[in-house]
């Protein structure tokens, strides 16, 4: 299968080993950007992978499906993968950012295996659960800016800003190198590489600590 060496998203082309938030107001304006993102890696050759709510998963997969692709072959090769972070990444009742990351990175290393570019398309609505706060995502996210520069992989987070707060748009804003904003792809003048980010984080920890703490 032929290799990507760059890729359309947003109204641009960019390059792998990219980490991007994409903010929408809909679902169907995330799709509008989205679904040719992947089709285009799935036309060519490239491995696609989406990450979702268990209970919207069928419901992606026919979205997908709608576009042209095999979708049967697709995930019988390896090509498509369509997986819910309920399978493998959340306890109940807490949020376990290690076993999420271990997630990503093994979907990156199988996507070396399958010796080309992967897309990874995560709906952050999983991490709208009571038992999660706007630290938690962002350190998760900053994280990750330390994980993907070593694969051949365009991570496209999606948040819907009218279900998350402020605080959380804010905070997942800074730790994307790229955003896409109103459909269209660029480079985030607020972005915080993580060493810096992780800091801040840490010191908000300790004003927030109860005093003797």
């Amino acid at each position: 299968m032929p290799i990507t060496n760059s890729v359309t998203l947003g109204r641009a082309q960019v390059h792998c080993r990219c980490h991007v938030c994409a903010v929408f107001t809909s679902r169907g304006d995330e799709e509008k950007v989205m679904l040719p993102f992947m089709k285009e890696g799935l036309d060519g050759g490239d491995r696609t992978v989406c990450i979702v709510d268990q209970n919207l998963r069928s419901e992606r997969l026919r979205r997908l499906a709608e576009t042209g692709f095999d979708i049967a072959e697709g995930e019988t090769s390896g090509q498509l993968e369509v997986r819910s972070f309920e399978n493998a990444s959340l306890q109940p009742g807490r949020f376990n950012r290690d076993a999420i990351i271990d997630l990503v990175e093994e979907i990156a290393k199988a996507g070396r295996e399958h010796r080309g570019l992967t897309r990874l398309w995560v709906d952050m609505e999983w991490a709208l659960s009571d038992s999660l706060g706007a630290h938690d995502i962002a350190e998760y996210e900053s994280r990750l800016n330390c994980l993907l520069p070593n694969y051949e992989m365009v991570m496209v987070c999606t948040y819907d800003v009218t279900k998350f707060s402020a605080a959380v748009v804010m905070d997942v804003l800074r730790t994307h190198p790229l955003v896409i904003v109103g459909g269209i792809l660029r480079e985030n003048p607020f972005y915080v590489p993580p060493d810096e980010f992780l800091r801040e984080l840490d010191a908000r920890k300790v004003s927030a600590a109860p005093s003797g703490v």
